[in-house]
């Protein structure tokens, strides 16, 4: 589907060819590349800036039937982010013209300020992510994604570079995993299916896998996990994936929090947000996505991925604001809000990693509270954490792959507002305000001394209008970051 291939632009046999343009600066030193570029700009609507595209039919010289222009802006800002885009609003268009494949053109000349590699990297994940159709519950079947996208490149570059197509490939796979379970209805998509569609592909992947159902998650007494879900008929899972090759010494746990459909409980969501509620397992998503491509991609690790799946109903048997019930860890929780239920499951899971894996580091990622989608927006995840080197490489990571986090405060004195009179903690603050932070406060008390971060993906974890390289739904956030992480800790 995706790869590096050494050809002469004007030979290339495609659908159609991409060339990036900036407004400023000379990309191409290919004669007939130039001498295109230069016959566009001089057209009114089209100068190279950001969002600027215009196609040329028929060109001299080229083999090609349609070349496509698509401009970066001014050289100085084209970054990583600004190239994926570029290349996704075109795959976006190829896509609507049901094409069968493209070819784009790396830039011969550098950029300021990024490195080749990092201009072919983009490149590619920019038109892989772009690269996906929702179709399965779709009865017209023509909406296909490109069979092939070839990036052009010089042979010493395709030597260099060889490895990252497939690299590119397998992390962008993982984004696309995971869009299609955020996407899946709620029907489809029970704890139990939920897990066997996570551990079948697991296995495929080389991965050790252990899954529980509700047997196994009261015989453990995993309590938080069962009371969100003593609701309702569907029972609870849990799945624990675990890449270990030998000789390693260094072991990372990622958590995802897992709920299938978050009704709220008998403190119920009201109809405007019920219908996004199938998104509640953003995070179980991520951290499965991320450890299937975590397989293929082999870092010398040992990575855990634990995701707990559950979901939150209405029944006589619901949990009740008021109960005190028994996490894992031994800890007694009272039930300040049968809402605040993502927390719980991970606060079982996050013990039992702890208890069963003695991580290095342990990081978690849910959509956990809106009151983060109200201080960062949609755009940007809330990263706290209790160690400094593990939160700056999240940051960079985050940087990297333009999956962007903001670093948010763990100030001690706002545990107090999760007092209880009653049980050690309470699930709801006694306090609206600061509700990202208490929530992650709640999932520190089942840290112990474990280096933690904790990213509450709420916001960017779905996006009802799409971007240049997502369509409407769930975006797949957390994967590349959490890959691009694991090379970091290496």
């Amino acid at each position: 589907m995706l790869y590096l291939k050494s050809l002469e632009p004007a030979s290339s046999d495609t659908d159609m060819l991409v060339i990036p343009v900036c407004e400023d600066a000379e990309l191409h030193d290919h004669p007939l590349l130039s001498s295109m570029v230069a016959r566009i700009q001089k057209l009114h609507e089209f100068k190279g800036a950001k969002g600027d595209e215009v196609i040329l039919y028929d060109p001299p010289g080229a083999k090609t039937h349609r070349v496509i222009f698509t401009g970066l802006g001014p050289a100085a800002g084209a970054d990583r982010e600004v190239i994926r885009a570029a290349v996704g609003r075109v795959v976006k268009q190829a896509l609507q013209k049901k094409l069968r494949n493209i070819a784009v053109v790396v830039p011969s000349l550098d950029l300021p300020g990024i490195a080749t590699d990092a201009v072919i990297e983009s490149l590619l994940e920019g038109a892989a992510l772009a690269n996906h159709r929702i179709a399965a519950y779709k009865t017209d079947k023509d909406s296909r994604p490109l069979k092939r996208i070839d990036v052009l490149v010089p042979p010493e570059t395709a030597r260099a570079c060889g490895k990252m197509s497939n690299q590119v490939r397998e992390i962008c796979q993982g984004s696309l995993m995971a869009r299609d379970w955020v996407n899946m209805p709620a029907n489809d998509k029970t704890p139990t299916s939920l897990s066997r569609s996570i551990a079948g592909r697991a296995r495929s992947a080389g991965l050790q896998v252990k899954t529980f159902g509700r047997k196994e998650l009261q015989k453990g007494k995993f309590g938080a996990i069962i009371a969100v879900s003593a609701a309702s008929r569907n029972a609870p899972a849990m799945v624990e994936l675990v890449h270990a090759p030998k000789g390693v010494q260094k072991t990372v746990v990622i958590v995802g929090k897992g709920v299938t459909f978050d009704s709220g409980g008998l403190n119920l969501k009201t109809s405007k947000t019920l219908n996004m509620m199938k998104a509640d397992m953003a995070g179980a998503a991520a951290a499965a996505a991320a450890l299937l491509a975590i397989a293929r991609l082999k870092p010398k690790l040992r990575v855990v991925g634990i995701v707990p799946l559950v979901e939150n109903m209405l029944s006589g048997s619901a949990t009740r604001p008021g109960d005190i019930i028994r996490a894992y860890s031994g800890k007694t929780v009272e039930i300040g809000n049968t809402d605040a239920e993502g927390r719980l499951i991970l606060a079982d899971a996050i013990a039992y990693a702890v208890a069963r894996h003695k991580p290095d580091f342990l990081i978690d990622v849910a959509t956990l509270t809106g009151a983060c989608v109200m201080a960062l927006g949609e755009g940007m995840a809330g990263l706290f954490s209790n160690n400094e080197p593990l939160a700056a490489a999240i940051l960079q990571s985050a940087e990297k792959t333009h999956e962007r986090c903001w670093r948010m405060p763990l100030p001690e004195d706002y545990k107090d507002q999760l007092k209880s009179e009653l049980a050690d903690i309470n699930n709801m603050p006694a306090t609206r305000w600061g509700g990202a932070i208490t929530a992650a406060l709640f999932l520190k008390e089942f840290i112990g001394q474990t280096p933690w971060a904790h990213i509450d993906i709420a916001g960017p974890a779905y996006r009802k209008n799409g971007s240049d390289y997502c369509g409407p739904g769930g975006t797949g956030f957390g994967v590349r970051l959490l890959c691009d992480l694991m090379a970091q800790l290496e």
